[in-house]
């Protein structure tokens, strides 16, 4: 997973439903040939980038944020949540009134990667999802904990940073009360889920007044051409905000999640009974697989792909002479000592070494490379517990270094390619870069089409060669019926009447996943329906369409302009992935850029 679970909620989207694909033209020049745009173009640029503007204001600080971006806490009240429900239907209504077909080809995606965000984010707002500001792998405080990570090198970028401590009570207060209007009409995470998410403002509360407290990391150290007399005003302002409200305010929302919150959230542990409970999973469907789609559609597709993944896993077990069933094979694989690093260093040190292994044989595979370059750090300690194995995004690779046997060194090829490079950390700054596309394509994270990528970059490491143990490959495989496992789980869980229990059961008979691991990617299904469902269907997306062109082009298909002509996209919902296939078969495996011709 990607560093996607940001306010991007917010930003992010997919759509209700993509049935016009073949409103897309295959043969349609790229956006640098393009016409001028013309009258519906242009209404529709308006509109767009008129609404982007908008919602890029009401974004919050998050873990994402570093030392650039917004530095403001948004308003998350009553009449603000109203005022984001109005503005977004009557922006749905105002796209209503443009015919697609009169758009120039390229606007033509633009319009549909657009209408599916507005799509996705009206039927959140409709659903009140800001009641329910958390699940068992984010919350809206954890978020903020990437800013007290920040570098900061200006004054201007410290007082913003004091602007939002001193905006933090409101902020929490504004959060509460939505908590506590989700609580009453029974819209929370399952109370099972929330085990130990009290931990992180637990710390804050009790690091105190000090220089241990996280909020004051950023002021430990100071640019050094920093006046001496401006350094000491910014520390006193930074410790009287955290004094006066960062530290009340953590205590207010730890006192709320103790005996209100965690003590009666909602019991049962699926979406459909939830309020609207059957409508609201079907949207999340909707949302994170960008396809109208049934619960049993999926779950079908999941036990399908499971049963073909399988018998290449009991391949790999007779390929190493393993003596004993596949159960056994696995317990071999959880406990054996030769499979797990000793400190976590040695994991850093093995993730850094794969990472490096693809810079090898990247020009081979990719003509357009980031210029953006990323670090490899663990997960912080206040959030490894109940976080995943990594997370990646630009300028970042995380690895979980917390509970080192559960962190196979077999599965940290996949994991590596899937958060760093290829996945992630190179295609997550390629979109950023790519001036070309409006900002809503680039910023806005799409959840099928990212996680959909960086899946599909476990596999591409089977054709690069860089699985050079059938363990390594096993471990690859495990992480795809892993990813596979979750279109059974995930609908299991949510509309099928399945148990935590039976849940951890499947992944734990299927999959290489240590218990550990399978407690928190259960957890994280039960308590954000549908977004496990992006990744196995959204990689099925890609394979497919590079299946389709290697048919049609044969000995003309280059891999290389392949993979840029997808990269080039942005974010946009999967049947585009096809679309845009269609159009590189159609000019004969060219490529986007001018290298590849």
């Amino acid at each position: 997973m990607g560093m996607s679970h940001r306010i991007a909620k917010l930003l992010a989207g997919a759509t209700l439903l993509w049935a016009p694909v073949a409103a897309l033209d295959a043969r349609a020049p790229s956006r640098t040939t393009a016409k001028p745009a013309q009258g519906a173009d242009a209404r529709f640029r308006a509109l767009s980038e008129a609404e982007y503007r908008w919602r890029i204001d009401q974004n919050a600080a998050d873990e994402d944020s570093g030392s650039a971006g917004s530095r403001q806490l948004p308003d998350v009240g009553p009449a603000a949540q109203a005022a984001r429900l109005a503005r977004w239907e009557a922006t749905a209504k105002a796209l209503a009134t443009i015919d697609p077909q009169g758009l120039s080809p390229d606007v033509r995606i633009d319009y549909m990667v657009y209408r599916g965000q507005i799509d996705a984010l009206l039927a959140a707002q409709r659903f009140r999802d800001y009641e329910k500001p958390l699940n068992a792998d984010t919350s809206f405080w954890g978020n903020l904990a990437g800013w007290a990570r920040g570098s900061f090198t200006r004054e201007s970028q410290y007082r913003d940073y004091i602007a939002m401590l001193r905006a933090l009570p409101r902020y929490f207060d504004q959060q509460i009360g939505n908590m506590q209007a989700g609580l009453a009409r029974g819209f929370t995470p399952p109370r099972v889920t929330l085990k130990g998410r009290d931990i992180g403002v637990a710390q804050v509360v009790d690091a105190g007044t000090g220089e241990d407290q996280p909020f004051y990391a950023p002021f430990r150290t100071m640019p050094a051409n920093m006046a001496p007399a401006t350094v000491a005003a910014l520390r006193a302002e930074a410790m009287a905000a955290i004094r006066d409200g960062v530290i009340p305010a953590h205590r207010k929302l730890l006192n709320f999640l103790r005996n209100d919150y965690m003590p009666k959230a909602q019991i049962s542990t699926a979406a459909y009974d939830l309020p609207d409970g059957k409508a609201y999973y079907r949207s999340k469907i909707r949302e994170y697989v960008t396809a109208d789609m049934t619960p049993e559609q999926v779950h079908a597709i999941g036990l399908s792909e499971m049963q073909r993944i399988r018998g290449r896993m009991d391949a790999v077990m007779k390929e190493v002479k393993f003596q004993g069933d596949f159960a056994a094979f696995l317990t071999f694989l959880r406990t054996d000592p030769q499979f797990y690093a000793k400190t976590p260093q040695e994991l850093l040190d093995w993730a850094a070494w794969f990472a490096k292994s693809f810079d090898g044989v990247a020009s081979d595979w990719f003509g357009r490379l980031p210029r953006s370059r990323f670090a490899i750090k663990p997960v912080p300690a206040d959030l490894a517990p109940f976080y995943t194995a990594g997370r990646g995004g630009t300028g970042i690779y995380l690895v979980n270094t917390y509970n080192l046997p559960s962190r196979a060194l077999y599965a940290l090829p996949a994991l590596t390619l899937h958060e760093s490079a290829p996945g992630h950390a190179f295609q997550m700054p390629l979109a950023a870069e790519n001036k070309a596309l409006p900002a809503f394509r680039r910023d806005s994270y799409l959840s099928a089409y990212g996680e959909g990528w960086a899946l599909y970059c476990e596999a591409l490491g089977e054709d690069m060669g860089l699985y050079k143990t059938p363990y390594e490959r096993f471990g690859m495989l495990s992480y795809q019926a892993w990813r596979a496992a979750r279109l059974v789980v995930d609908t299991g869980i949510h509309a099928m009447g399945w148990s935590r229990e039976k849940a951890q059961a499947y992944l734990h008979d299927n999959t290489a996943l240590s218990d550990h691991e399978i407690e928190t990617e259960v957890d994280r299904y039960i308590a954000w329906p549908g977004q496990a469902l992006s990744y196995y269907m959204g990689q099925l997306a890609f394979q497919r369409a590079r299946a389709k062109a290697e048919t049609a082009l044969g000995p003309k298909f280059n891999i290389r302009a392949w993979h840029d002509a997808m990269l080039q996209l942005g974010y946009v919902p999967l049947p585009v992935i096809e679309a845009r296939t269609d159009r590189f078969i159609a000019e004969g495996g060219k490529g986007p850029y001018p290298e590849e011709e």
